[in-house]
């Protein structure tokens, strides 16, 4: 049972990875639905199921109704994910991860003709509790991917043509033109955009030495309780 009290206006950061570590994006288009899924279930109100024509067709996104959450920053990796959520009304963080697990396994499994569940349990939440430990998660999570595939120490070298990722790194740093996060909680803390690179890469490789020097393998989630 959940003991973690989700309160309006707080933040946390909310992680699963797929079922006996497996791979949870065969493809881009994995990858697009998920991402769509995060933007279409963030809603109060209920969409049914969400169409994408042949996994080609890259539809307008759009939220109806209230927003159960924010998002900060996130992580979609091979096998995981990783966001930082405020929730905007009661149980925002519940229902949504409810709706986005859901419809995502379903597409997963119908797209595979497979059965049964996808993700490894239920998702985990930990309230951040302190501006410092907010800062130091999300440059840890905007970077995510590149730290664990740079973290190789006894473990096999994952093939990155292989591998289909996504991270609002592009998004904070004006790789891109999204607007999906509400960057502003992290990004108004630092003079510019460099000045926040500068910090990212410095927790980036602060975090890529731990794993080095306490010998944590590739699929062993790194998670920043305390610093």
């Amino acid at each position: 049972m959940r003991t973690i009290k989700f309160i309006v206006g707080e933040y946390y950061h909310i992680y699963n990875r797929g079922t006996d570590k497996r791979i949870i994006f065969n493809d881009k288009w994995d990858l697009e639905r998920f991402f769509q899924s995060m933007i279409e279930f963030n809603t109060t109100d209920s969409i049914g199921s969400i169409y994408q024509s042949k996994y080609h067709k890259k539809e307008t996104l759009s939220t109806r109704g209230t927003k159960l959450v924010d998002f900060i920053c996130y992580s979609l990796n091979p096998n995981h994910y990783h966001f930082i959520l405020t929730p905007l009304v009661e149980n925002g963080i519940e229902k949504f991860i409810h709706k986005l697990g859901g419809g995502y396994t379903r597409y997963f499994n119908e797209k595979n003709k497979r059965t049964g569940v996808l993700f490894q349990g239920a998702y985990k939440a930990i309230h951040i509790n302190s501006d410092k430990y907010l800062t130091y998660l999300g440059a840890y999570i905007n970077l995510n991917y590149s730290i664990h595939s740079l973290s190789t120490r006894g473990t096999k070298r994952m093939d990155k043509k292989e591998m289909f990722w996504k991270s609002s790194w592009a998004e904070f740093v004006g790789e891109n033109k999204e607007n999906f996060c509400n960057k502003s909680i992290l990004l108004d803390r630092y003079k510019n955009i460099n000045e926040y690179k500068q910090f990212a890469k410095s927790v980036k490789k602060g975090v890529i030495s731990k794993r080095l020097n306490d010998k944590l393998s590739l699929d062993e989630d790194l998670l920043i309780e305390t610093i």
